[in-house]
């Protein structure tokens, strides 16, 4: 079973500033909503310890790989639920420069695994909400710089 979300923002920076502040895994207590702490390097292949906090839901934390970074544009990670198979969350931030001043932010996640229908609502709602509001306060944060 598969499910994806996706989200998307424009923001008025470059993709090197928000960039910057995607990685810079220290301050995301400070401003992200959503996902409250990362822990780790930021180097391909490397796990890392993340806590993600859905609004009106339980807090989680996981231990996702690094698949993806490709400095100003992507960085990508695969997290399971216990084991793999489960329940398991491909997640991307994406920067596309749009030529004129702005990025567009994009925030996904795929998730595959024979818990995936168990979580529909969460995923729906809570998830994707917890989405918009990262990818709002990203957007101050970046502009009001």
């Amino acid at each position: 079973m598969a499910k994806e979300i996706k989200t998307e923002i424009i923001i008025e920076a470059s993709t090197e500033k928000v960039w910057k502040i995607l990685t810079d895994f220290k301050n995301y207590p400070n401003w992200n909503p959503f996902i409250k702490s990362i822990v780790g390097p930021l180097e391909l292949g490397k796990k890392i310890s993340a806590r993600i906090e859905p609004p009106e839901t339980n807090g989680m934390n996981f231990k996702p790989r690094i698949t993806k970074i490709e400095k100003n544009k992507e960085l990508s990670w695969l997290g399971h639920l216990l084991m793999p198979g489960l329940f398991d969350g491909e997640h991307k931030f994406q920067l596309i420069d749009n030529g004129n001043g702005t990025i567009t932010f994009l925030q996904s996640e795929k998730f595959q695994g024979i818990l995936v229908p168990f979580f529909n609502k969460m995923i729906d709602y809570n998830t994707k909400k917890g989405f918009d509001l990262m990818n709002i306060k990203l957007k101050e944060v970046a502009e009001g710089e």
